[in-house]
């Protein structure tokens, strides 16, 4: 084959592209161009209609409903993990979910990290950092001082089969705990 007949076949060829291309665009415009009937919906008008009256009562009726449902689930969430966690403050948290459905949601994030924290300065004002639901859904009589409460928890323990070796290494912090305490009050310094 010569280079005469390459260059002949290569512009043939794209004549021939050129010209399908050209014929596309002319059978789309004569498509575009004549009249046809237009059909919106698969379905016939009576059925579309019904179709979109219920459509219509759903998306007015039940997703509303659904969303108020699923906003008051998710606002009342901190309160369950508060209550879950034993925080001591479950009913000031539960406060504020309630709030914060009056206010939007606003408060929410609030009321969750709240939720998550443990209340160092409660501990300090009360001497536990419990509910006093803890106490009566494990058993335990309520503490009457941080001291009282860690041997409560040491004996739970116990009953729990922990290692007495790991139990008389609590039990002596705790006794170290208790004579500084007690140095503490009667007013001596360490």
């Amino acid at each position: 084959m010569t280079s005469n007949s390459r260059a002949l076949n290569h512009t043939s060829r794209a004549h021939r592209s050129a010209r399908s291309i050209a014929a596309g665009l002319l059978v789309a415009a004569l498509s575009l161009a004549l009249p046809a009937d237009a059909h919106a919906s698969f379905l016939p008008p009576e059925l579309a209609d019904k179709m979109a009256t219920y459509v219509a009562i759903f998306v007015l009726f039940v997703v509303p409903v659904i969303l108020i449902v699923l906003f008051w689930m998710v606002h009342v969430l901190p309160e369950k993990i508060a209550h879950k966690r034993h925080h001591p403050q479950v009913e000031a948290i539960q406060t504020l979910c309630l709030l914060s459905l009056v206010f939007g949601g606003l408060l929410w994030p609030l009321a969750w990290l709240w939720a998550y924290t443990k209340p160092v300065g409660y501990k300090l004002a009360y001497g536990t950092d419990k509910h006093p639901d803890y106490y009566k859904e494990h058993g335990l009589a309520e503490a009457e001082s941080p001291t009282a409460d860690i041997r409560q928890r040491v004996a739970a323990l116990e009953e729990h089969g922990v290692p007495s070796s790991d139990l008389d290494a609590i039990r002596a912090d705790l006794a170290v705990l208790e004579s500084r305490l007690a140095a503490n009050d009667r007013g001596e310094v360490r």
